[in-house]
């Protein structure tokens, strides 16, 4: 497609903003209820859709990516079920399958007929899938940053970074696993630990206009399970390795140098696909927009900065 139709999607985006090129928010309905999503940044490049984590998370946070909107639109939403957006309760709802169905509709419904593809950890699952779903067709380029795409292959990492705990944190989470206690507090605070070494190493600021915006735990544990690293969910066998040689488009993965998806992991699939980039950001664990927002916004930058 040529220059003509990215100045079209250019001022399609800056007909969506408001005077004085504030964020403009919405709902839009996607199949199982309505979604929300914020389109912020006037810049006249290919717009940027940024998929959260989870599942059961939020866009909160996402708001790190708004200097990028210099160069382009970015587009940000809450799936459904969690954050702003509705809250069904049906879990057959909850399927990657949907989740790929609900991209698809927020993608017709803004008339992205090109953009780039961000996912973040779950997002990451989420992205993929979809453009091993839907084709690469109009997808510029695919960011999969700190992402789950083998579920095996995350528990094993998750194995590995366990057994650098200490070894009486290591032994309460083992063994509320096994006696199936993993709502106690004492399995809570064992969490902890993992989370603060290999989630996230900084306090988070919370971001004001993310007010009211709360997860889903019911979403979470349906999918996933209890914690980052004991997977009984409908994702515990999710696994699309196999296929990342169809990736046949630019590829960024993003990694933390402390995370959980863990380096090592991703430069192994930066072989699987042809072409791959890999950027590790310093300092940070899974959450790299928290813990290093500059280099995790350089290396953003830089790559989508080679393309339009």
């Amino acid at each position: 497609m040529g220059n003509g139709l990215t100045k079209q999607l250019a001022l399609f985006f800056l007909l969506l903003l408001p005077a004085g090129g504030q964020p403009r928010e919405g709902f839009l309905n996607v199949p199982g209820g309505p979604v929300w999503y914020r389109i912020s940044g006037t810049g006249k490049g290919i717009p940027l859709v940024v998929l959260h984590g989870g599942p059961g998370g939020t866009s909160c946070g996402f708001g790190a990516l708004e200097p990028l909107g210099a160069q382009r639109p970015v587009v940000t939403y809450d799936q459904l079920g969690t954050g702003r957006s509705g809250r069904p309760t049906a879990p057959e709802l909850w399927s990657v399958e949907r989740y790929v169905e609900e991209l698809h509709a927020l993608r017709q419904r803004l008339g992205l007929k090109r953009m780039h593809l961000m996912g973040h950890s779950w997002g990451g699952s989420l992205a993929a899938a979809y453009v091993l779903s839907k084709g690469t067709k109009g997808i510029e380029s695919l960011i999969l940053a700190s992402p789950l795409l083998s579920t095996p292959d995350w528990i094993r990492d998750a194995d590995e970074l366990r057994r650098q705990l200490p070894v009486d944190v290591q032994e309460t989470l083992r063994q509320h696993e096994a006696a199936g206690t993993t709502n106690s507090a004492e399995y809570r605070t064992a969490e902890r630990e993992y989370t603060s070494r290999f989630v996230r190493r900084k306090a988070g600021t919370r971001d004001p206009q993310c007010a009211g915006a709360a997860g889903n735990q019911v979403i979470y544990e349906q999918m996933w399970g209890p914690s980052e690293f004991h997977a009984t969910g409908s994702l515990r066998s999710f696994d699309v390795t196999s296929r990342l040689g169809e990736l046949r488009l630019p590829v960024l993965l993003m990694v933390g140098e402390f995370d959980e998806a863990r380096p090592e992991t991703a430069a192994r699939y930066q072989k699987m696909i042809p072409g791959a980039k890999l950027a590790v950001i310093p300092g940070a664990a899974h959450a790299t927009l928290n813990d290093n927002r500059e280099a995790a916004l350089r290396a953003l930058g830089e790559f989508l900065g080679q393309r339009k």
